[in-house]
Parts: structure tokens; sequence; C-alpha cells
């Protein structure tokens, strides 16, 4: 977990539990050989596993803990009514919380990667994952861009997207 998150949504997360089920679903189509999804909603996951598509996961935070006007508390010494004192702080912790989520979904999708893949350096993981790759019949593919397992982002470079 991360300090001060206090919900995580992948795709249209919590607003999909409000739609019925023909707007909640991505629909699938096949155009140019290959498998196509109509929207996203799903955020790029569906079933556990990957669409292909873009992963999408926001965050809510909770605000900083210290706010300009004293909150009431109790003085758990006397156990009598208080007021907590105002400490100067950071006034917005989320660009700190970005990087840190970021990080988190990468650590997430290379602890997924190495559970499907396995091998014992990274030029291994990328022959399994290469080889996994061209296994998938060109028909099923999720986009052109997926068809040539060369084309795929070598895996240091890949980054997400928190927005």
């Amino acid at each position: 977990g991360i300090q001060a998150i206090k919900g995580v949504e992948v795709g249209d997360g919590f607003r999909t539990a409000q739609r019925p089920g023909s707007l909640a679903h991505d629909e699938t189509l096949r155009a140019d050989g290959s498998v196509h999804r109509v929207s996203n909603r799903a955020g790029g996951i569906e079933g556990g596993m990957s669409t292909g598509d873009l992963l999408r996961v926001r965050a809510a935070m909770k605000p900083i803990a210290t706010v300009p006007r004293s909150l009431h508390t109790v003085d758990v010494a006397t156990g009598e009514p208080a007021r907590a004192h105002h400490q100067r702080s950071d006034v917005c912790a989320v660009p700190a919380a970005g990087v840190v989520a970021e990080a988190m979904v990468a650590l997430v999708l290379a602890e997924a990667a190495l559970e499907k893949f396995g091998g014992d350096s990274v030029a291994e993981l990328v022959r399994n994952r290469d080889s996994y790759l061209a296994a998938i019949p060109q028909a099923l593919r999720t986009s052109p861009e997926l068809a040539d397992p060369a084309a795929l982002v070598a895996l240091d470079e890949v980054r997400g997207d928190l927005s």
C-alpha cells in the first residue's frame, strides 16, 4: 500500500459500478486483421489480464494531516477535550504521491512479468516474452504494434500514465 491513498480505481472504476452492463463493458471488434476495443473502460485490465490497451489507474489521496485550523481532539494523558496544535507542513503532497504511485505500479507490473515469463536475467525474460507473443495467432493480436515482438517497447523504457 501507499501512505495516504484511500482508494484506487482501474479504468472507469467506481463509475462502472453505476452503469448497466451494456454501457460498462468494452466492445471488441475485429478490423484490419487485429482485435480492437471500441473503448477502454476496463483500464487495460479484464479478468486480471492485460487487454493490450493503455493501463489506466487512478488513486484518491486524503488531505495532509495538518490543517491551518486546529481540530478537536482528546489529550491522551488526561482524557480531557483539547485542540490539536497547528504545525506548518507541506501544502500539497500529491506530486510526491504520484511519483510513489507510478513506482508502485511499475513494481507490480514487473512482478507480474517475472511470474509469467520467469528467467534468470532480463535477456532471458525478454526471450521468453518474445516466444510467448510469437505463439499468439495473428488474428488474436490486440493491436498491430503487438504483431511484431521486436516492435515492443523495451522493458526498461515502460512508463505508466497515472492521470
